[in-house]
């Protein structure tokens, strides 16, 4: 029995009007107290399923990106501010950004001219990659994550770890793209001007990929290369644990989920109208083979 209908006993005189009005409590909060409301099963379930497209991001994505993924998942409409709500009923915060210094290794070799110009918009894959170096922490010191990304639907298609920012490694994720790719031709590869892609190496690694054209930002110029910087920030913010990894070995492991499994085929992309980059290139296949029937 409530403070209210206690009181509305012992003096029966006064209405429950009135009475809230002494406590000042709004009339609604009273019968609400008095006659609450279960939640539906379709409640229950978007509890269920927001927090686990939420766990499934280690903690990482936002409320958008959650009605995204239950959307597409269950086949409902479910929208950002529902979703962001129904976050803050559980307590559930994404991740915030974190910085690291960086340093350069190799000497440069060649700089080219920034032919992409800023065109982040391919109409088709295999037209355009991105390619950067970013650090990443661990126990025993830095360790380095070198990508290279398809524009079009900004997929990882070729990635490679190391101990050491060099050329070795920016050439084992060319090969590794250009292995997945089938073999490509006639592809733009851009990246900035870190010397582990203006060496000769690098340079040679390039000339081995047919009809392949080098792109370069320009000096100190981190925009002319904006998307590839935007992968790092999502996998640091999303999902690399805030301290760092105990080893290479743990790091390699990890990374791999986050680019083959979360980021490729879980996570929705803006640039893609939400779709994930698989179902971006599956849908551009897909359109392409009924043209040519």
């Amino acid at each position: 029995m409530s403070l209210i209908e206690q009181t509305a006993k012992s003096e029966p005189k006064i209405s429950k009007v009135r009475l809230c009005q002494l406590f000042d409590i709004p009339r609604s909060t009273h019968y609400t107290l008095k006659n609450p409301k279960l939640p539906s099963l379709e409640q229950l379930n978007l509890r269920v399923w927001v927090k686990q497209a939420f766990e499934a991001s280690k903690g990482s994505a936002g409320a958008r990106n959650i009605a995204q993924i239950v959307s597409s998942k269950y086949q409902i409409k479910l929208s950002r501010y529902k979703a962001r709500k129904i976050m803050q009923e559980q307590g559930l915060v994404s991740r915030q950004r974190t910085k690291h210094p960086y340093k350069h290794a190799d000497k440069p070799h060649r700089i080219h001219d920034n032919v992409l110009n800023r065109d982040f918009a391919p109409i088709a894959p295999n037209q355009v990659w991105t390619g950067d170096v970013t650090y990443i922490r661990t126990k025993a010191g830095f360790c380095y994550l070198a990508v290279v990304i398809d524009l079009f639907s900004r997929n990882i298609v070729g990635f490679a770890m190391s101990d050491s920012p060099d050329s070795r490694l920016t050439v084992e994720a060319l090969k590794m793209a250009y292995t997945v790719r089938l073999n490509p031709q006639n592809v733009l590869f851009h990246s900035d001007q870190g010397t582990h892609y203006t060496s000769r190496t690098y340079a040679e690694a390039v000339a081995r990929c047919a009809g392949m054209k080098h792109s370069m930002s320009r000096r100190g110029n981190c925009w002319d290369n904006a998307p590839t910087e935007r992968f790092f920030r999502s996998f640091k913010t999303e999902w690399m644990p805030l301290n760092g990894y105990d080893d290479l070995a743990q790091a390699r492991i990890d990374v791999a989920s986050y680019i083959i499994g979360y980021y490729s085929q879980i996570r929705p992309h803006s640039f893609n109208n939400y779709l994930t980059p698989v179902e971006k290139e599956k849908q551009f296949f897909s359109e392409n083979l009924l043209d040519t029937v």
